[in-house]
């Protein structure tokens, strides 16, 4: 009894492990060869559970979702010998896995032979424009070209290429550094010109501001001349008929003018002889007037 348990649990054991060798799970996002002695018996897309024969077809998996390859980063010279360092990445997609198997065996083996692909593919169409085309509009029909000499390409391979695309184009080092200085440069030249024009217009400017300056000021004196002419003779018609209304005391105010500008504000000493025409009006004046005058003041 105890040995037929034993029996019935090793028939158990290898009917699972016979089991779990037969049944294999295909996901959604899967495809699978099923191949016996090396040769390709069929091929599974459907997901979910399938059989094969134990021990002798084994099942290789493949995914049918869309990948991404990120190309090595190269240097590819344009039409008009410009070196353009290129960075670019394509999306794929197995549509044949049979010969997808049979020729690059698996992803590794055709991402090998993509990067060959896509190099040679950047090589023959960047090189047949120049650098000025690749950054217009006209990049969009370059890179349409290039996915379509990729797509062609790997369509052999059992590959659909569904979009290649240039993330980016840089200059090499040494060329950036050179298109800088010679931008500098340039940016130099530009600013020395726009300095040399504006220096010119200042000058221009300042030389016509002062020639109105001396003709506003020439102006001005020609017309304060004729002012200060008119007022003079307007004051010589003032004092000429004052003089002949009153003699007298047009010389006496004449002569009191004299002493107010004659005398310093701060003092009231004059020194000259006391006969002198300076002070004639005090001379025949009374000395009770005159001290009846200094306590009025």
């Amino acid at each position: 009894m105890k040995r037929t348990g034993i029996i019935i649990g090793v028939l158990l054991a290898v009917g699972l492990i016979v089991l779990s060798s037969a049944a294999f799970t295909v996901r959604e996002t899967e495809q699978v060869l099923i191949r016996q002695f090396g040769e390709v018996q069929r091929i599974v897309g459907q997901p979910g559970l399938h059989f094969k024969i134990p021990f002798i077809q084994k099942a290789t998996y493949f995914d049918k979702r869309i990948l991404d390859f990120d190309a090595e980063r190269e240097e590819i010279p344009t039409l008009d010998q410009k070196q353009l360092v290129v960075d670019a990445f394509a999306r794929y997609r197995i549509v044949d896995p049979l010969r997808f198997y049979q020729s690059v065996g698996n992803e590794a083996g055709y991402r090998d032979q993509l990067t060959q692909i896509l190099a040679n593919a950047l090589r023959s169409q960047i090189g047949s424009i120049t650098l000025s085309t690749v950054l217009t509009e006209k990049r969009a029909d370059l890179m349409e070209r290039i996915a379509d000499s990729v797509d062609t390409e790997s369509r052999n391979l059992g590959v659909e290429v569904i979009d290649v695309r240039i993330k980016r184009v840089d200059l090499p080092e040494e060329n950036s550094q050179a298109i800088y200085r010679r931008m500098t440069t340039q940016r130099e030249q530009e600013a020395r010109r726009i300095r040399a024009e504006g220096d010119k217009e200042a000058q221009r400017i300042r030389a016509d501001a002062d020639k109105q300056r001396r003709v506003i000021i020439a102006e001005a004196q020609r017309k304060a001349e004729v002012l200060r002419g008119e007022g003079d003779a307007q004051a010589q018609n003032l004092y000429n008929a004052a003089y002949t209304q009153d003699e007298g005391f047009f010389d006496f105010w004449r002569s009191m003018q004299a002493m107010q500008k004659g005398l310093a504000p701060d003092t009231t000493t004059l020194v000259g002889p006391p006969d002198s025409a300076f002070f004639r009006y005090f001379q025949d004046q009374d000395p009770d007037e005159a001290m009846l005058d200094r306590s009025a003041n």
